[in-house]
């Protein structure tokens, strides 16, 4: 009996329409959980590049001198220091055509800052719409699974004298199972993008933040 009822047993014999189901929770639980490593090593990455360059930016070095030598590495700049790059680029260019109307200077490098912080945004909340859907459908695709295995298991007992529960066991079981793995799918989904969406928006705040605080210095030194 143990032996019949086992994982692997139970699976290879539900119905094709019940195993169908089972590998289309465990596709989604792999890539899933691909997706919540990826994740977390670039948020990671953001965080730290981000206390990095506010190091560097706070330090009160010249800011001419931190673009330039951040220009010379245009690929590695993500975050706060391309948000720096392209506001204090538009800056500089726009001083030089516009001369003493700072508020449309600082309008556009504002709006330039705004750019790359989208694509920022766009670049860290890639996956999560994925993983929001495998959380929040998942239990919903295993059920089915069990709710079909089910009608399959009470349908056969229509060929039967006598029924009993030792007959109607195995296949309930075998349903059940894609219950468990759509919950087993869903469940690291949901926690992965509720940790990642909060991580997200308080990386946003802290952009914006710093776009207000640099325009605001460069407000300063304009009027110099």
């Amino acid at each position: 009996m143990a032996s019949d009822l086992s994982l692997l047993d139970l699976v290879l014999h539900a119905s094709f329409v019940v195993q169908v189901v089972l590998l289309v929770l465990l596709v989604a639980s792999v890539m899933s959980w691909t997706m919540i490593l990826d994740r977390a090593r670039v948020l990671a990455k953001a965080r730290k590049t981000a206390n990095a360059f506010e190091d560097r930016f706070w330090s009160g070095g010249d800011l001419t001198a931190l673009y330039k030598e951040l220009s010379q590495d245009e690929k590695g700049n993500q975050g706060l220091a391309a948000i720096f790059r392209a506001g204090f680029k538009e800056y500089v260019r726009l001083r030089k055509i516009e001369g003493n109307d700072m508020m449309a200077v600082l309008q556009g490098a504002d709006r330039s800052m705004r750019v790359v912080l989208s694509r920022d945004m766009d670049r860290l909340e890639t996956n999560l719409a994925f993983l929001a859907t495998v959380g929040s459908t998942s239990p919903y695709v295993g059920l089915f699974g069990t709710v079909w295995g089910i009608m399959q298991s009470f349908h056969a007992l229509g060929n039967v004298e006598q029924a009993t529960l030792a007959l109607v066991a195995p296949g309930i079981s075998e349903a059940l199972i894609a219950t468990a793995i759509g919950l087993f799918a869903a469940i690291p989904a949901v926690i992965a993008y509720n940790r990642f969406a909060n991580q997200v928006e308080r990386l946003n705040n802290r952009y914006e933040e710093f776009m207000e605080e640099f325009s605001t210095l460069l407000q300063r030194q304009g009027r110099d």
